[in-house]
């Protein structure tokens, strides 16, 4: 089946995955935000229902499918409203790698909890001082003994407070050339030494955001994930699906704020005619819809590169569907707040929240300026500033 024409297992994922998150909506992750509690009736229900691991395989209770298929569950969920931002992270990333490079006992003792939403992981890469320079990332561990000592900071690592483990982005001294090279370690969450603190952040999720302290973490040599000499390729194992998910939850985000200021402008009527009516109104709706439609193609692709095993092409893909799928999130809540007016700005609609919520997927979980320089050198091939 080509990822152009959905195939019909897809749709009916689709809808199904829609009528979830119909039945949860906006208001009932409004009001977690607001109770300071986090969406687990709607995660305990995704779980159930087979749509947390659907990208598993199934030998380990998952549901055998890829990204393709997770990204559908995000986007719906998204475009219901109810968007659960640890899709991303636990079975997206954590779970592809683990799946991918694990050894048995990791995937014995971690997929199946991912699966079914009884566990789950959080992802730790970003540093105070590397940004998207994932060259300049410091954690560093070392052997001692048959243990690891690993030290260092993370800062924007989502979920961590519900998480039962972090998978740690570190690097380890290559013994034959003395320099750093990536790993990937567990970290469970109440391991000694490992501290994490709150950032206070302008935006409301109900997924919060920390900041991780490493402090001589020692760790059994069964936490690292994988071969020690491949982690420039398990990384990026887990980064590709975390720009196809990002896409997804930018996606989802356009079309529920698309939906709510097409319902408005339906209804709304000031003079004559429904405002709706009025192309100025009319035409950049249908803008924001084109974009959206357009980078929803792209997430496709990617996804079913990725899914085929193309990690390299899935690799220019990803970059693409997360950099148009931020910006057509971006200008769809701007017009749809637009589209409302006053009322676009009010707590009873719901969209102002979104203006802030936007603009994540522009910044994370790589710029869209790192973006570009990817696509110049990597595709065009022009040569590197940096």
């Amino acid at each position: 089946m080509s990822p152009v024409i959905e195939s019909e297992e897809h749709k009916a994922l689709r809808s199904a995955v829609a009528a979830l998150g119909k039945r949860y909506g906006r208001e009932y992750i409004t009001r977690a935000v607001e109770e300071g509690g986090h969406p687990t009736e709607l995660w305990s229900d995704a779980a159930k229902l087979g749509y947390l691991g659907v990208n598993l395989p199934e030998a380990y209770g998952g549901g055998g499918g890829g990204i393709a298929e997770l990204s559908i569950v995000l986007e719906e969920l998204g475009a219901a409203g109810c968007p659960l931002l640890m899709l991303v992270v636990s079975p997206a990333i954590c779970g592809t790698v683990i799946a991918r490079f694990g050894t048995e006992a990791q995937k014995q003792a971690w997929l199946p909890g991912i699966a079914d939403g009884t566990r789950t992981m959080a992802f730790g890469i970003t540093e105070p001082d590397a940004g998207s320079n994932s060259h300049r990332i410091t954690t560093t561990a070392r052997r001692d003994g048959a243990d690891w000592l690993l030290t260092g900071r993370k800062v924007f690592v989502s979920g961590v407070d519900i998480a039962d483990a972090t998978l740690i982005v570190g690097r380890t001294e290559d013994a034959r050339t003395g320099r750093l090279k990536p790993c990937l370690f567990i970290v469970p969450r109440d391991t000694e030494g490992f501290e994490r603190r709150p950032i206070d952040m302008e935006l409301k999720a109900a997924e919060k955001q920390f900041e991780l302290v490493l402090d001589d973490v020692r760790l059994p040599a069964d936490a690292l994930v994988g071969d020690e000499d491949a982690g420039l390729l398990q990384l990026f194992a887990g980064l590709n699906p975390e720009r196809i998910m990002t896409a997804a939850f930018a996606i989802g985000m356009g079309r529920y704020a698309l939906s709510r200021a097409v319902e408005y402008a339906r209804d709304r009527t000031v003079w004559k005619a429904p405002i709706g009516a009025h192309q100025a109104i009319a035409h950049p709706l249908a803008q924001a819809h084109i974009d959206l439609e357009l980078a929803r193609l792209m997430m496709q692709k990617a996804a079913h590169l990725y899914d085929a095993g193309d990690d390299v092409g899935a690799g220019e893909a990803a970059n693409m569907a997360k950099y148009a799928a931020a910006e057509a999130c971006v200008k769809a809540v701007d017009q749809a707040v637009h589209t409302l007016g006053g009322n676009g700005l009010t707590r009873e609609f719901g969209l102002a929240s979104l203006i802030t919520a936007a603009r994540v997927a522009r910044i994370a979980p790589v710029s869209r300026e790192m973006i570009l320089n990817y696509v110049s050198h990597q595709t065009l091939g022009l040569p590197k500033s940096y």
